[in-house]
């Protein structure tokens, strides 16, 4: 079943290369343009693995805040930087996502390389390439030629690689002309570029080195090299303007170094063509890191920009709403203030409009009740 599943998996890619290879005849050349192709295809989710990164290197000093405040307290420290990075669209997990998936295409791709009659020439089914397989096989056998086995008899990896070379090399023979009219689609595959055959193994090539120093042997060693070193320029680039610090820092060193590593240990042990697919990955990464890097440093800058500006009309915005608010708050107290002494004026008037009282009315001299209903003027008038 995994073989089945591997087998669909790997067609894609190997269509790819082959079409490559049919327009330019050099398996160097096809894995380059088979690697750019993929690059392009990858390129809008690494492009937003990109700017998510940009803006996480930008934010860090934020984060670093928040990791600082709460560093007792680890459930609420994870409250608040999920949402941090809910309010600034940040997704810590893209760049890392993106950065593995060379990995499946290398498998795939290795096994491109070390079975191209199953994978790389095209007979319709996985069963029909297994039966053309045997009849080259078969082909080779009756020319007293062999290829590698393994202990248990098995074909050995690289089988099908000597097998395609074994029929290239004799294809004036009468059975293998026979052979390649019955089986059209057949490909002599040349894996030779710049001199090197890139099914070579840079790990077997030194012990080459004991019969003679070639360029072909020197290119073949240098591959690996070559590889690790493009690879640490990648993650030098990638990690351009990061401002990590504590483990964050550690761990993007250890990356770093880890990576680089692990580009020169596969294309040492494997066949060189790997080597030629992860030098032209990691060239077009750096071209890709570098450009996206300044664009969204640029776009992102712009962006806080705006939003700067943003914030600071709103601020002002509210401010003139507030001062007009305050000016007619004083307005309606000022008409209020005038209406209430407006009322009390009215009163006032109204209250000298209304008759003289009794007080007034009643006065006599100095007496202000001096009159009465019962009053009479001679009350207190004494006899003589």
């Amino acid at each position: 079943m995994f073989s089945t599943i591997g087998y669909y998996i790997c067609i894609p890619f190997a269509a790819l290369l082959r079409l490559f290879y049919n327009l330019t005849s050099s398996y160097g050349l096809s894995l380059i343009f088979f690697t750019l192709v993929i690059k392009l295809v990858l390129l809008p989710f690494q492009m937003k693995s990109k700017k998510s990164m940009v803006r996480m290197n930008r934010m860090s000093g934020k984060m670093q805040e928040i990791q600082k405040k709460y560093a007792n307290n680890q459930m609420k420290m994870n409250e608040e930087m999920q949402k941090f990075y809910a309010e600034e669209g940040i997704n810590p997990m893209s760049g890392c996502l993106w950065s593995f998936i060379p990995m499946p295409i290398l498998i795939a791709l290795y096994y491109i390389i070390r079975e191209p009659v199953v994978f790389f020439m095209n007979f319709g089914s996985r069963s029909a390439n297994l039966e053309v397989l045997q009849k080259a096989k078969d082909v080779v056998s009756s020319l007293g030629l062999s290829w590698s086995m393994l202990n248990d008899a098995k074909d050995g990896a690289y089988a099908q690689i000597e097998i395609i070379q074994h029929i290239s090399s004799n294809a004036d023979n009468p059975i293998v002309r026979t052979f390649l009219a019955e089986n059209p689609n057949w490909v002599n595959v040349d894996y030779h570029f710049l001199g090197m055959d890139l099914t070579t193994l840079p790990s077997s090539a030194f012990s080459a080195l004991k019969s003679g120093m070639t360029p072909a042997l020197i290119g073949i060693i240098l591959i690996p090299i070559l590889s690790g070193l493009l690879s640490f320029l990648l993650s030098k680039v990638s990690m351009a303007g990061s401002q990590n610090q504590g483990s964050a820092a550690a761990s993007g060193k250890t990356m770093m170094l880890m990576m680089p590593l692990m580009s020169v240990y596969i294309a040492f042990i494997m066949p060189a063509a790997l080597g030629v697919y992860w030098i032209a990955q990691s060239a077009f990464s750096i071209i890709q890191e570098a450009v996206l890097g300044r664009f969204y440093t640029r776009k992102i800058q712009e962006e806080e920009d705006a939003r700067f500006e943003a914030r600071e009309a709103d601020r002002k915005r509210r401010q003139e709403e507030a001062k007009v608010l305050q000016e007619k708050q004083k307005q309606q107290a000022a008409q209020k203030k005038s209406l209430k002494e407006k009322r009390q004026e009215a009163q006032e008037a109204k209250m000298r409009a209304k008759k003289p009282s009794t007080t007034e009315a009643g006065r006599v001299g100095e007496r202000p009740y001096a009159r009465g209903r019962s009053y009479k003027a001679d009350r207190y008038d004494t006899e003589d």
